[in-house]
């Protein structure tokens, strides 16, 4: 079985932010949504402005090159 890379979202509580998506990055994440769902045996597939902090966050995480950089001292 093919795994996402998105485990389960966290619920809490967020800051407000405002961006604008190309068109096909929105259904891209509508779809993102729709498959989350049913591999995580969600009835309702979560919007995709709750799939974007997650998908920031482990970016963020996993970005090897940030991390050497963020901790090397200024």
């Amino acid at each position: 079985m093919t795994k996402l890379r998105l485990g389960p979202v966290v619920d809490e509580k967020p800051a407000k932010l405002t961006i604008e998506l190309p068109g096909a990055l929105m259904r891209d994440l509508t779809a993102y949504g729709e498959v989350h769902a049913r591999l995580n045996g969600q009835a309702d597939p979560l919007p995709p402005e709750r799939l974007i902090a997650p998908m920031v966050e482990h970016f963020i995480a996993t970005d090897r090159g940030f991390a050497r950089l963020r901790r090397k001292p200024a």
